[in-house]
C-alpha cells in the first residue's frame, strides 16, 4: 500500500528549505530550483505545490511569521514573573537577532518588506497586520503597568510602544551589520525600559 503523503508537512518542508537558503544567500537571490535542492525534492514537486515563485514566497512569509509567533510564545512561557515589564521585555528580546533563528527572522522579514516596495504581488500581503498586533500588545501592557502604578503615568503608552518596537528593529539591524554586539543592544533596550517602568516622582 503506497505511503500517504501529508501535504501540509511537505509544504512545511519546502518552506523551511526556503528559509534556510534565503538566510544564507538573501531572499532576492533564491529561486525555486535552489529551494528544491535545499529541500531534497524535485523542482517539479515544488512547482506542484506552489506553481510560482510568488506563491512560494507568500507561503514562506507565513511560515516565517508562524515560527516567530512560536518563538515569542516560548519566550513568554519561560518568564517566571509575568509582570507587564517582564512580558514587554520578553516580546522585544524575541525579535532581536541574538541567535541564529533571530538573525534569520530579522534578515528575511526585512528582505520581504524591501521586496514588497517594488513587487506588487508581495505588496498585496498584509505586512502591517503583525506589527500592528505587536504595537497593540505592547501598548496594552504599558497601560496595565500604569494602572498598577508600575510605570510612569506621565508617558503616552501608544507612543512608547511605537518607539520601543521601532528602536528594537533598528537595534536588530545594527547587530546584523556588526555595528554593535547583542549585549550592547540589550543594554540600550534595558535603559529605555528602566525609564518607562518607574513611578513618577512628584
Amino acid at each position: 500500500m503506497p505511503k500517504r503523503v501529508d501535504h501540509d508537512e511537505r509544504r512545511t518542508q519546502i518552506a523551511e528549505a526556503l528559509v534556510r537558503v534565503a538566510g544564507r544567500r538573501g531572499l532576492h537571490a533564491v529561486g525555486m530550483r535552489d529551494v528544491a535542492a535545499e529541500a531534497g525534492v524535485s523542482l517539479r514537486l515544488v512547482q506542484y505545490y506552489f506553481q510560482t515563485k510568488e506563491n512560494l514566497l507568500f507561503h514562506g512569509l507565513q511560515h516565517l511569521t508562524d515560527r516567530f509567533t512560536a518563538r515569542v510564545g516560548a519566550r513568554l512561557a519561560a518568564v517566571p514573573d509575568p509582570s507587564p515589564r517582564a512580558t514587554v521585555e520578553a516580546l522585544l528580546l524575541a525579535s532581536l537577532p541574538t541567535d541564529e533563528e533571530g538573525r534569520t527572522f530579522h534578515l528575511l522579514y526585512t528582505s520581504y518588506s524591501i521586496l514588497s516596495v517594488t513587487d506588487e504581488a508581495l505588496a498585496a500581503q498584509p505586512f502591517i497586520d503583525k506589527p500592528n498586533a505587536a504595537e497593540d500588545a505592547v501598548t496594552g501592557l504599558l497601560r496595565r503597568a500604569q494602572e498598577a502604578g508600575l510605570a510612569d503615568p506621565g508617558v503616552d503608552a501608544r507612543t512608547e510602544a511605537i518607539s520601543l518596537l521601532a528602536m528594537t528593529a533598528t537595534l536588530g539591524t545594527s547587530i546584523i551589520v556588526g555595528q554593535r554586539t547583542p549585549e550592547s543592544a540589550i543594554a540600550v533596550l534595558h535603559h529605555h525600559l528602566d525609564r518607562i517602568f518607574q513611578q513618577r516622582r512628584d
